[in-house]
């Protein structure tokens, strides 16, 4: 039995593949035309359910739960692979499962995941579609549209930018709402979605939140001291070094020029405060705004302009020949297909013809 309860129309099941014990969710028909959606940070398969069930008639939904989430394999991330782990994870249940091609779906760090796997193995992909997607560039640390670091050891991305008190409460297993800074309920409703809105199953997607794998090298990771500010570094394991613009972002020119060139949708909420050109996760915007002291200025660490980034690299992706179209829904935040789950589909439906 799953951690989490599902959805009727949903099954779960354990795939033994080549790399790892992988808990993966199903929908729709076995011989349906696969949909692989990929999860973020902080979540598990268990978010993509009600999207899973209204996928058109004919298609197959497979939502795994990724290395350090949910109920898979209790298995480090090896950083330094940036997205590698987790690509090289998916590519094998997709072997396991003996499927040569699918449509694949990914938000936020799932975004991020998402141009790995496009960029690893593009002949697999019939489609990819990005939702609330961290930048190409990695998440912190870096700056301008083509993602320059703001220090040479990427000071400000990686484990150390984590509130500490987050992943505590995680592994604490804490579904109060006492602390307003990181409970996980809290930071949930304010910023997974648009206030005042609160899904109707708020308590399992706040139990899929706590499913994540918490300790100095899973989540948040490890992490360095600097002297450049804000004082941390990237360390070596767990998803958010894995998430730093010192392991990323090197992969973005292969991305661009990856033959062949699946088409891509971006769909995001207009308003995302996670993912955003000045998000309230990312230490220039708090440097900016004062809530953290010592800020050297808009020159040295400005906010990172994630949604610039994103789109910039996607409009070279198109200038070699791919294609790509941006979707924004309005009133919904990070997540809007728990948001809007009907419009979103109706967006999605696009990517799958």
């Amino acid at each position: 039995m799953p951690t989490v309860p599902t959805l009727p129309g949903i099954t779960s099941k354990m795939v033994e593949t080549a790399r790892i014990k992988t808990h993966v969710l199903v929908s729709g028909p076995d011989d349906g035309t696969p949909v692989l959606f990929v999860h973020g940070n902080a979540s598990s398969a268990t978010y993509w359910e009600e999207i899973m069930l209204l996928l058109p008639e004919g298609f197959r939904g497979l939502a795994p739960d990724l290395r350090g989430y949910g109920d898979t394999e209790d298995r480090l991330v090896d950083a330094t692979r940036g997205m590698g782990d987790w690509v090289d994870d998916l590519l094998a249940l997709l072997d396991a499962l003996g499927i040569d091609k699918t449509h694949v779906i990914g938000h936020s760090m799932g975004g991020t995941i998402v141009f790995g796997l496009v960029t690893a193995a593009p002949a697999r992909v019939l489609s990819g579609t990005l939702v609330n997607p961290g930048s190409p560039y990695g998440f912190g640390g870096c700056k301008g549209l083509d993602g320059q670091p703001c220090y040479d050891d990427f000071a400000g991305s990686g484990g150390g930018i984590v509130n500490p008190d987050f992943p505590k409460l995680i592994a604490a297993g804490d579904r109060s709402a006492d602390n307003p800074q990181a409970s996980p309920r809290v930071v949930m409703n304010t910023f997974y979605w648009k206030p005042p809105f609160i899904p109707a199953r708020e308590e399992d997607l706040l139990s899929s939140l706590l499913t994540e794998k918490i300790g100095a090298d899973k989540y948040p990771g490890d992490f360095v001291a600097s002297a450049n500010w804000p004082n941390v570094a990237p360390g070596e394991f767990g998803p958010i070094n894995a998430l730093s613009p010192k392991y990323v972002g090197d992969s973005v020119e292969k991305f661009i020029a990856v033959q062949p060139k699946p088409k891509i949708l971006w769909i995001r909420g207009e308003s995302d405060q996670i993912v955003s050109d000045n998000s309230f996760f990312d230490f220039g915007t708090l440097g900016q705004l004062g809530f953290v002291p010592g800020w050297p200025g808009a020159e040295v660490y400005p906010p990172q302009p994630m949604v610039g980034q994103t789109r910039h690299i996607l409009e070279q992706y198109k200038a070699k020949g791919g294609d790509f179209e941006e979707t924004v829904m309005a009133d919904t935040a990070h997540s809007p297909y728990i948001e809007k789950p009907q419009e979103f589909m109706a967006a999605f439906a696009k990517a799958l013809k």
